[in-house]
């Protein structure tokens, strides 16, 4: 039994990331991506997407390798990567493809090494934004180069790559499906630092960070993804090895309608929290019906950030106090009480701001993996 080990979900090419490379995706070159997997075993294999892709994407080659570090991998690796027994594959218009499986023995925590080479254009690549670990490019076919010298410029995205899975033989994995808190924001960057890693050490099992910095509930954004209502089935539901499914998700909904002026970026609707409600009933309709056990956290504190007014307090208020006392969620998870300050219950505690009152630093997220800790 396969279970999906890391996940990255994609998102359209957009210039409003820096530095990146998907508008202008790749040509005669490679790719060498690093990922931590949350499970173990003996076999790996990779999804490789195409969501946004309006041509197919040939890819000449692929490995994988145990990462050692920069963009070196250990000795004895990269292993060359097939799909359907052929060394080439072209991923469909809109769609995704998933390599063979290759022998290669990885521990919970290990880092694996993904190395693409395209030889024709692939034009503007889906990626993730927002990686906060680095990611590497050089000219020519690099997929077995081991020491990595010819990687030359480096960026903080990952493209194309959406999941790698391993024979685990388990299915308990945690999805967390959020948006940038979830994605990771304000952790060490480089430093595996995110909630989803502090969990996955906390309890010991697989854990699918399915964030989207600045994503939706409700609606879809050019920079930020599809609405999380929209997105669930694709970067969750579909992904091998899951059984609960975590949401955190609609303090973007309040924040960028705060203001009847909205930023040119972002345009959102001014929503109500009984449209938020809906949402939320609706993540929970897709995820039981999918089997999943689906657990509510409540929204962090935000006060004083630039997502905070007097209407984004009363929805997150009412939001929250759904969420906590409807009972419509398998479990609870009080993230908005465990990181406020006792002394301004709406602002985040001082020992867990990154420092723009919106998203927590490392100490934060390893409370909030304490927190659902208990609650699965």
């Amino acid at each position: 039994m396969f279970t999906t080990s890391w996940t990255a979900s994609p998102q359209r090419p957009s210039e409003g990331f820096t530095p990146n490379w998907s508008r202008e995706g790749f040509w005669r070159q490679s790719l060498r991506q690093a990922v931590r997997l949350s499970a173990g075993g003996g076999r790996v294999r990779v999804r490789l997407s195409n969501a946004y892709g309006a041509s197919p994407v040939r890819i000449a080659g692929a490995s994988v390798g145990r990462t050692a570090d920069g963009a070196r991998v250990r000795p004895g690796s990269p292993a060359r990567l097939t799909f359907g027994g052929a060394g080439r594959i072209a991923i469909p218009e809109r769609g995704e493809v998933v390599s063979d499986d290759v022998r290669l023995a990885v521990a919970a925590g290990e880092s694996v090494t993904v190395t693409l080479y395209f030889d024709a254009a692939t034009g503007p690549a889906t990626f993730h934004a927002q990686a906060f670990t680095t990611s590497y490019r050089g000219e020519g076919d690099l997929t077995a180069d081991a020491v990595g010298e010819g990687f030359d410029t480096a960026t903080e995205s990952w493209y194309f790559l959406s999941a790698v899975e391993v024979d685990a033989g388990r299915a308990d994995a945690v999805a967390l499906f959020g948006d940038s808190i979830t994605d990771g924001f304000g952790s060490t960057a480089g430093a595996n630092r995110r909630w989803s890693d502090a969990l996955a050490e906390r309890t010991g099992r697989p854990v699918l960070n399915a964030g989207i910095g600045g994503n939706l509930l409700l609606n879809d954004s050019a920079w930020y993804g599809d609405g999380g209502v929209r997105r669930l089935r694709r970067d969750v539901l579909d992904r091998p090895g899951a059984d609960t499914l975590v949401v955190l998700l609609g303090l973007n909904d309040i924040g960028f309608s705060e203001t009847d002026e909205q930023p040119t970026y972002q345009p959102a609707p001014v929503v109500e929290p009984g449209e938020l409600i809906a949402g939320h009933r609706e993540l929970i309709r897709q995820g039981r019906a999918a089997g999943l056990r689906v657990i509510g956290c409540t929204l962090l504190p935000f006060g004083g950030s630039d997502h905070w007014g007097e209407r984004a307090a009363k929805a997150s208020s009412e939001l929250n106090e759904w969420i906590r006392c409807a009972g419509e969620y398998d479990a609870v998870a009080d993230l908005n009480r465990a990181l406020a300050d006792p002394a301004d219950p709406d602002r985040l505690h001082p020992s867990y701001d990154f420092g723009d009152h919106l998203h927590p630093n490392d100490a934060g997220y390893q409370v909030m993996a304490e927190v659902l800790s208990t609650a699965l």
